[in-house]
């Protein structure tokens, strides 16, 4: 009885408890009507931001810094008002008929934020069209200018022309840090880290036995003076193999991903069946007037594919995006304030050399290499570029053979002479084919420190004549420590060939610095060869907002010249190589004879000898057995 009083008794107070602690009526309905409220506003601020991207012909979508003051509730009303967008999101599809009879296609997408990552006290924590992956990287390392290329393939010069952004085969990667980075190596290094798991890519191998420091060549794209090349930093890896675990990061830095406006086209099985293909990424500041005074962030992300007639399987000149991609368009991206699909008739005039359908009345003109091309425009953001079939599929049908292409007025050369695998010369032939126009280049060569270049054999010639240098900027290697790296500044004669010879010495590595296939050889990166070369069309301004994007990445500084960076193929040295397989070899003879005289020894030392007795004949046995049974003794 004491112990159900006692059960009865903590009930009750437990009971009183409860009743105690729970909040009265009034506060659960003024709660509950806050909750209310707050799911109305949030609710009204989807409906807006929905409306939005429904309407296809309002292209300005809400702020990236949304806020809420108390002056933008209201009691009738109450939702977040949008403030004027600060950043924007551009995409273009160039299509250029090559005269070899390829396709040259270049996806171009430039995304523009107005906020500032560097500023001190500021943290950017919400993004909406810049990826924030790329936000967050260039506020922690404190990233001026970032440009990274994947290739695959070489770009062939003579036969395509000049692409529109250069890159060379593998991968390349330059930065400039901010002039307030005190270890410039160490954000080199964690950078490296960090971009190789962004773009599942090796660049994690980048180390400071394959980085220089150009202190001419690579000069900051977007807006500043940076003239103090202690915070550049060079790499290539040219023997990076690009593949779709590239492509696939790639494509989801863009607003739309690849489920909606030009990137639908994107279809790896496509792209990678081709004879070359680069897809980079460039981030820069850039000005948004003509005054420049005000500065974004631009990143720009280019995908460059060149379609062989011959390993298409086709058999015949004629193209079309399905048969280029497997797709077709259908609509915009939704976010894009301008889209939009270009086709160069330069050479087409009148339309003797190919037929394009469907036809299109809008025509653009831009200064693209120093030439003037002319481009028919489709424009993806009005219905009317899709007529009824609300699909967009451009074919391209060739006449007749494409007359010959003009030389391009500079291309570069590069390759390895001499025997054994002592010593070799590297040769870089430049060429200069503008018939009466001289002008300067300035190359750049990046030798691994197990090629030792003997500088004092440095010679460069041009028609048969000694061409000396005007400026030589030569950083001697050490040893598993850092490369070669050479810089010159050479006067290139009107319609000549210029040749650039150093000889070098092979070393012989340690075993364990071999790769697993040293037979194959080692690479040695492309020489890099910027210019400005001569034009035959003026530059109005320097102004490029209103320009395509694929003609205003390099900026202009002469209106008779343009700007232009070309790269050589890259080198493939064999080195002196041990033979591998004399390891395994004496492995597998000490094994036999451990195995033989050894086995043989312990054999010896550890069997237990007995005498064998030899079983009695037949006969015997029988009868041994009669007897057994019949209870007799055994015969002995």
């Amino acid at each position: 009885m004491a112990a159900n009083r006692v059960g009865l008794f903590l009930v009750f107070i437990l009971f009183l408890f409860s009743f105690l602690v729970q909040p009265s009526s009034g506060d659960t309905l003024e709660s509950t009507a806050d909750n209310t409220e707050k799911e109305h506003s949030v609710s009204g601020a989807l409906r807006e931001v929905k409306a939005g991207g429904d309407d296809l012909n309002e292209r300005q979508w809400q702020s990236t810094d949304v806020g809420m003051d108390e002056g933008d509730v209201t009691k009738d009303n109450e939702f977040f008002r949008p403030a004027t967008a600060k950043d924007q999101f551009q995409e273009e599809l160039v299509i250029r008929p090559l005269h070899s009879g390829d396709i040259y296609a270049s996806f171009q997408f430039r995304t523009l934020w107005d906020t500032d990552f560097l500023q001190e006290g500021k943290k950017v924590s919400h993004y909406r069209l810049f990826p924030k992956s790329l936000g967050q990287v260039l506020s922690k390392f404190s990233v001026q200018e970032l440009h990274i290329s994947f290739t695959q393939g070489f770009w062939r010069t003579m036969q395509w022309g000049q692409p529109f952004i250069p890159s060379p085969p593998g991968a390349e990667l330059w930065v400039w840090f901010h002039h307030t980075v005190s270890d410039v190596d160490g954000n080199w290094k964690e950078l490296t880290n960090v971009l190789s798991g962004i773009f599942c890519a090796s660049l994690n191998f980048i180390d400071s036995t394959n980085t220089v420091q150009p202190s001419a060549s690579f000069k900051p794209l977007g807006v500043g003076n940076a003239s103090d090349h202690r915070f550049l930093r060079y790499a290539t890896l040219p023997r990076e193999i690009v593949c779709t675990e590239n492509l696939t990061p790639w494509k989801k830095l863009l607003p739309c991903g690849s489920k909606a406006g030009l990137a639908v086209l994107m279809k790896s099985e496509k792209l990678f069946h081709s004879s070359f293909h680069s897809q980079s990424v460039h981030i820069r500041p850039v000005c948004q007037d003509v005054q420049c005074t005000n500065t974004a962030w631009e990143l720009r992300q280019n995908l460059n594919v060149v379609f062989d007639l011959y390993t298409s399987g086709q058999g015949k000149k004629e193209w079309s995006l399905f048969k280029m991609f497997s797709r077709t368009l259908t609509e915009a991206c939704p976010l894009a304030s301008s889209s939009k699909v270009y086709v160069d008739i330069t050479d087409n005039p009148e339309g003797e050399m190919f037929d394009l359908s469907p036809a299109t009345p809008l025509l653009s003109q831009a200064v693209v290499l120093g030439d003037r091309r002319t481009y028919s425009v489709y424009d993806l953001t009005k219905a009317e570029t899709f007529g009824q079939t609300r699909s967009l599929n451009l074919l391209l049908r060739w006449k007749e053979d494409s007359g010959d292409m003009l030389r391009p007025l500079l291309h570069a050369e590069r390759y390895v002479a001499g025997f054994g695998l002592q010593t070799g010369e590297i040769h870089t032939v430049i060429y200069n084919n503008h018939p009466y126009r001289a002008f300067p280049v300035l190359l750049l060569d990046s030798v691994p420190w197990y090629l030792r270049m003997y500088i004092h054999t440095l010679k460069v010639t041009s028609k048969f004549r000694d061409n000396k240098p005007s400026y030589t900027h030569y950083q001697p290697s050490k040893d598993r420590q850092r490369p070669h790296l050479l810089e010159m500044l050479i006067q290139l004669p009107p319609h000549s060939m210029t040749e650039v010879t150093v000889q070098f010495e092979r070393a012989l590595l340690k075993w364990t610095e071999y790769t697993p296939d040293p037979n194959h050889g080692f690479y040695v990166g492309s020489s890099v060869i910027s210019a400005l070369v001569p034009s035959m069309v003026a530059m109005d301004t320097n102004f490029t907002q209103q320009q395509p994007l694929f003609s205003s990445f390099f900026p202009v500084k002469e209106e008779s010249s343009y700007f232009m960076r070309v790269y050589t193929e890259p080198l493939l040295v064999n080195l002196p190589t041990p033979d591998f397989s004399m390891p395994y070899n004496v492995i597998c003879l000490t094994c036999t004879v451990v195995a033989v005289g050894y086995g043989s020894f312990y054999n010896l030392l550890t069997r237990t000898f007995q005498v064998d007795e030899p079983s009695p004949p037949l006969a015997k046995r029988l009868a041994n057995i009669i007897r057994r049974i019949r209870g007799v003794p055994l015969l002995i």
